[in-house]
């Protein structure tokens, strides 16, 4: 820690000693008696080519002009001021509406970016737009990140179809997954949870590689993805998708937005989906995708008060969710109990209620305090042959966060106090798992800008948890930017722990009759020590021109090094094995990618990423099987949708995904490596207007699917059967077509 601190001083130091010869501000617009910090003014010197423009939080830094002292501020419905420097001073400068009456129409000749990262921020963060998610089919979140190449998915077993993410060569247990900043998917959630966020519900998706914020607490290890809801202010009044897949899958969602007065407005937002359909492609017996039926329900009252400061949300959400999956022939549990046929039903209620209130002093506008608080219920009742998993998980979570600077706005603070309680109630088989863990924490973050080329953020929390105790979590990030051409260097260091739930976060061990067998150390949840990990983190990001066009390359590398880890150990024939790491555990992971814009309307995207993840396994330390050693991608997208809201919408996506080492298993006593393979995603949209529009679309369309995903189908009773180790897709083809409608 003394290290680190010690390089926070230097940094600041030699910061305040380059930056002398700078002229530095913040801009301001004025509504009613508010100042709101103005993002995107042009800041230029007079009659010269020397310019910047005003960052998110209006500021912004220039080199002195030894030829003028003449500095114009110019903005799209502004007043164009010119201003006079005398002096190397800090300028505070509010800029005045201009008179819209005069204005002459424009038109948009560049469209904005669907996913693009933050050039501004410290941390490494991603932001995938509603228009990036329109690219796929885009049912839920776990079918979202088809088009970044950050995030990669697989399918976790070959009976329930549900797709599993993972970042940094590590799955989603080790990624804090949020829903406007409140941890959503962990616990009793942690397989399905993705699929409870329907995509048209999603506002944006913010994808943060490395160790999060102290602010959300201190179960992010490898990164952090926060979904952003729509605001019923300012969402269309109506909005309807209806999709159909080949499958047998149908999805509906509706949006209804209402301003209620000036201050409130309701929300309700509606999703409802099965699957009826019976396809067994590769005539294995079982269902090549489970039969399903979920209705999902969210209700949003919105309160803004401007003015004063104010600003509130409160969100009711109900979900039912049920999965049927098996061979051909089930048809109920009694099937498994005189053993006819093998089937399994997972069946979910869920009901959630957030709270979210914030404050901005209307004379302090850089001081704000805020409040979130959530409540859910979570039961799941599930068999699996004859095989019994339930779980019920409530969960309470309370976050109190004060925003404010210290001496000025170039060095900014969070701080707050943290409470959850988490209730669970396991039954597998006969074995019953209670517990509760209540968690109080307390943060601070700081946050350094020079305004022109360097800015961090330093934060450390302490948290006081019932059953593994106390401790303390620090997080670094920084971010250098290194010439006048854009070049930017980002590092990141931070510590993150969690507790292992076993068997919810594992559930595809319950897709085969291995013996389960827990190996205590002594630990105090399921006889197992918590999970601790360090990651770091080195990113640069270069902005450049190809003929003549705007592009930009990134080089990511990230490193997790785990000091205490919860293995779940597929090793050896018929058994699944945790137990406490002994030994060493890493995951390294390199990306590089290239953002190309060729043309207004074509963009593309080129990635490869190279991951080596190791664990120490009792009988030696092997690569982390099911996960690939390599992966490369390529989208392309063509659009010709004008200002006017009517043209086509095209998007290709090819992956290879490498190698991958399989377990042992029947047929091969010492395991194997599977062979790499290829899929290739299409999608066309034909938008006829701002309210509406049809689209067309496949995935997989080389119809690659993996040869007998399920060992031992032909007796599913037997010691023998499983069907946890996908690798590859299993239904195939998937082609669908939808509807978009939208009221403006």
């Amino acid at each position: 820690m003394k290290i680190i601190l010690s390089i926070l001083n230097f940094l600041l130091i030699f910061n305040a000693l380059s930056a002398q010869e700078n002229i530095k501000g913040q801009i301001f617009s004025k509504s009613s008696e508010n100042l709101t910090p103005l993002p995107g003014v042009n800041i230029y010197w007079l009659n010269t080519s020397i310019g910047t423009i005003s960052n998110e939080d209006g500021k912004f830094s220039i080199s002195t002009n030894s030829k003028t002292n003449k500095l114009v501020l110019s903005f799209l419905g502004f007043q164009t001021d010119t201003l006079k420097i005398e002096k190397k001073s800090n300028i505070s400068h509010v800029m005045k509406e201009s008179n819209l009456g005069e204005l002459d129409e424009i038109e948009v000749t560049q469209r904005r970016k669907s996913l693009k990262r933050s050039y501004l921020s410290a941390q490494n963060i991603t932001k995938i737009s509603s228009e990036e998610l329109l690219k796929a089919a885009c049912c839920n979140l776990s079918e979202s990140f088809e088009t970044n190449p950050s995030i990669d998915i697989n399918f976790s077993d070959a009976l329930t179809g549900t797709k599993q993410i993972n970042m940094l060569g590590l799955s989603s247990p080790y990624i804090m997954i949020t829903q406007e900043n409140i941890p959503f998917v962990r616990g009793a959630s942690q397989v399905y949870g993705l699929t409870y966020t329907p995509g048209p519900w999603i506002e944006s998706i913010q994808v943060t590689k490395g160790t999060g914020s102290v602010v959300n607490g201190f179960e992010s290890i490898v990164g952090q993805i926060n979904a952003e809801l729509k605001k019923p202010s300012l969402s269309n009044p109506f909005f309807l998708n209806a999709f159909a897949s080949v499958n047998g899958r149908k999805e509906f969602n509706f949006h209804f937005n209402k301003t209620l007065s000036q201050k409130f407005s309701l929300g309700v937002y509606g999703h409802t989906s099965q699957r009826v359909m019976i396809t067994d492609n590769n005539d294995d017996g079982f269902l090549d995708m489970p039969k399903t039926r979920q209705i999902n329900f969210l209700k949003r009252l919105q309160y803004t008060d401007a003015e004063n400061g104010f600003v509130g949300f409160l969100s009711l959400r109900f979900l039912n969710d049920k999965k049927i999956s098996g061979e051909t022939t089930f048809n109920g549990r009694s099937n498994n109990l005189n053993f006819s046929s093998w089937g399994s039903e997972i069946f979910t209620q869920r009901a959630d209620a957030s709270l979210k209130i914030g404050y901005v002093f209307p004379l302090i506008t850089y001081q704000s305090i805020g409040f979130q608080s959530a409540y859910s219920k979570h039961n799941q009742e599930s068999f699996f042959g004859v095989r019994d998993y339930n779980i019920s998980h409530e969960s309470l979570y309370s976050n109190l966060i004060f925003n404010s600077i210290i001496s000025n706005t170039k060095h900014k603070f969070k701080t707050g106090l943290n409470f959850s309680r988490d209730i669970y109630f396991e039954s597998v088989d006969t074995d019953l798992y209670k517990r509760t863990d209540d968690v109080f924490g307390m943060f601070f973050e700081y946050t350094y800008d020079n305004l022109e080329n360097l800015n961090l953020v330093a934060g450390l929390r302490f948290d006081s948890h019932n059953n593994i105790g106390t401790f303390l979590s620090p997080r670094l990030h920084i971010r250098y930017q290194g010439s006048e051409k854009p070049t930017i260097f980002r590092f990141s260091v931070g510590q993150g722990r969690k507790v292992g739930n076993i068997f919810a976060e594992n559930q595809n061990i319950f897709a085969s009759n291995r013996t389960i067998q827990i190996f205590p150390s002594n630990g105090s949840i399921y006889g197992l020590k918590p999970e601790i990990a360090w990651n770091y983190g080195l990113s640069i990001t270069r902005n450049f021109n190809l003929f003549n066009r705007n592009a930009d390359i990134i080089f990511d590398f990230y490193n997790t090094t785990f000091l205490n880890q919860v293995i779940a150990d597929f090793e050896k024939l018929q058994y699944i094995q945790f137990y406490n790491l002994s030994g060493k555990s890493f995951s390294k992971s390199f990306q590089i990618e290239l953002n190309y814009k060729a043309s207004n309307n074509i963009s593309t995207r080129i990635a490869y990423k190279n991951e080596n993840v190791r664990t120490s396994y009792r009988d030696g330390f092997k690569r982390k099987p099911l996960r690939p050693y390599s992966r490369f991608f390529f989208n392309i997208e063509y659009n010709t949708v004008n200002t006017k809201g009517k043209g086509w919408r095209n998007d290709f996506t090819y992956n290879i995904v490498g190698k991958q080492r399989i377990p042992s298993n029947l047929f091969h006593s010492n395991g194997f490596v599977a062979s790499s393979y290829s899929l290739i995603n299409f999608q066309t949209a034909k938008v006829f207007s701002s309210k509406f529009e049809l689209y067309l679309g496949g995935e997989n369309l080389l119809n690659v699917r993996q040869k007998n995903p399920i060992i031992a189908a032909d007796n599913p009773f037997g010691r023998n059967f499983d069907a946890s180790l996908v690798y590859a897709p299993v239904f195939g083809r998937f082609i669908y077509s939808g509807i978009r409608f939208n009221l403006n």
